[in-house]
């Protein structure tokens, strides 16, 4: 990995000398070109100049160890070595991420879908939770969100919600959130105290701009109704909700956030052409029902990417995400 390094950091300082020799405008986009080139690597050079930088002053401090007498002196030189230690393992940990090649899906949106699932009620009211926990989020990092389905209960919980997040390197962020997340808790409806579990599913879809799906009028069937859910103006007085059953995959989306039925149509026919290159990029690789079920899991109890223990105040995840840390903390509170 050092010599990886090394290549980064002679390659660093020949686009900063071929940099400072062009002439613009002449060779605008040759600029342009070595400028991406260096943002890309730059950040790896600075922890590799850090990791360097470190490893000195380990090699000082071994140096004023072995040479020293001075007790107190010595004490406090194997403290800070202890100290180097720690951090030169954390930077080559950072490194060695940023040197595993990137998923090209990292940069581009995500539809996410969240649906409740064992539970009941319990499971639907913490769907719920966990979709205005990736909204909190989405909003910090400033991403923007645009909701394409909502299928809501009485009791204010969500039986199945899709939404579009937009902004910069969000599949990249989320992806790690597809498969079951299970909540420990003891639920409102509950009279006798006893504690609950229930599950709910992610599955994280990433955008893609030129879908390559062939779909056939023949093969779709169309069907317009009145939206339902809690509340809202337009629920239960026009056809404007639509759903999309594709024949031949037996694949449904539904979209009955807009007013406009021309608007919802869109949405849905976007959603279905993700969920439908989804399945022919999984049937490339292997059994598409086998990828899914890695993807979101099949809703037991017993598969789990994080659990939410409200009794113990407890929450564990079986994967490390950038968004873990938020939902715990926003649990919690």
């Amino acid at each position: 990995m050092i010599s990886k390094l090394e290549n980064f950091e002679r390659k660093y300082e020949e686009l900063n000398k071929q940099l400072f020799e062009i002439k613009i405008p002449d060779q605008l986009e040759l600029h342009k070109s070595i400028m991406k080139e260096l943002k890309e690597i730059n950040p790896i050079v600075e922890k590799f100049r850090e990791y360097k930088s470190r490893k000195k002053e380990l090699e000082d401090c071994n140096e004023i160890l072995s040479n020293e007498s001075d007790q107190d002196l010595k004490q406090l030189a194997n403290q800070e070595i202890r100290q180097l230690n720690q951090t030169i393992e954390s930077i080559l940990d950072e490194l060695n991420k940023m040197l595993t090649p990137k998923d090209p899906n990292d940069s581009k949106n995500a539809i996410v879908e969240i649906r409740a699932g064992i539970g009941g009620d319990e499971a639907a009211l913490f769907a719920s939770t966990l979709f205005k926990i990736y909204n909190s989020y989405s909003q910090k990092q400033g991403w923007k969100i645009e909701i394409l389905n909502i299928n809501e209960t009485d009791l204010g919980g969500i039986k199945e919600v899709s939404f579009m997040v937009s902004g910069s390197n969000v599949y990249g962020e989320l992806k790690l959130e597809s498969g079951v997340h299970r909540v420990k808790r003891i639920p409102k409806t509950e009279s006798q105290g006893r504690i609950h579990t229930s599950t709910v599913t992610v599955a994280v879809l990433p955008e893609v701009e030129d879908v390559e799906v062939n779909i056939k009028p023949d093969d779709l069937r169309i069907d317009t109704f009145r939206s339902h859910g809690a509340g809202g103006q337009h629920v239960n007085t026009t056809d404007s909700a639509i759903r999309i059953t594709h024949i031949p995959s037996g694949v449904v989306v539904e979209c009955q956030d807009e007013r406009s039925q021309y608007k919802n149509k869109d949405k849905a026919m976007k959603v279905l052409k993700l969920r439908l290159l989804k399945i022919k990029q999984e049937e490339q690789a292997q059994d598409s029902k086998q990828t899914r079920n890695q993807l979101i899991g099949n809703a037991e109890r017993s598969a789990w990417v994080r659990t939410y223990n409200f009794h113990t105040g407890l929450f564990a995840s079986r994967v490390s995400t950038p968004i873990g840390e938020h939902i715990t903390k926003t649990v919690q509170h």
